[in-house]
């Protein structure tokens, strides 16, 4: 069992996507283990985003996950992270694979709908940053 972090980001929250990508995660056999709907604050985005504080998108990355509600989840289940990954399909939509949520739905590379922790030391920094233990069932 391995768990990992996804965010609907705010472009997918604003889009109504919530079910259809909950949906998508879970009809692949993955389990919701925690779930909240927040507001990030800018200081909050790039506290999250602090891996890539030296790269060229950092500030505009930062403003638009502040810019609007985003939906945080534990998500688990076997190889949760390489799952959830090829669900929300490539970073950059026109490399996602049809039938992808960032295929599906994104407009750009910034604007593709969903995060997700890329490897498992990535959940573990990622996951505590919006959940405490008692709160992931």
């Amino acid at each position: 069992m391995q768990r990992t972090l996804t965010i609907i980001k705010p472009d997918g929250v604003k889009k109504n996507l919530i079910g259809e990508v909950i949906s998508r995660f879970e009809r692949q056999g993955l389990r919701i283990a925690a779930l909240k709907k927040i507001k990030l604050s800018k200081d909050g985005a790039k506290g999250f985003y602090i891996v890539h504080r030296e790269r060229p998108f950092y500030e505009s990355l930062t403003d638009f996950m502040s810019e609007g509600p985003v939906v945080v989840m534990v998500i688990e289940g076997e190889n949760a992270i390489s799952k959830v990954r090829d669900i929300m399909g490539a970073t950059n939509p026109a490399d996602a694979a049809p039938g992808t949520i960032r295929r599906d739905f994104a407009e750009n590379v910034e604007r593709n709908i969903v995060h997700g922790s890329d490897k498992p030391e990535s959940a573990a920094f990622e996951i505590p940053y919006f959940f405490s233990q008692i709160e992931i069932l």
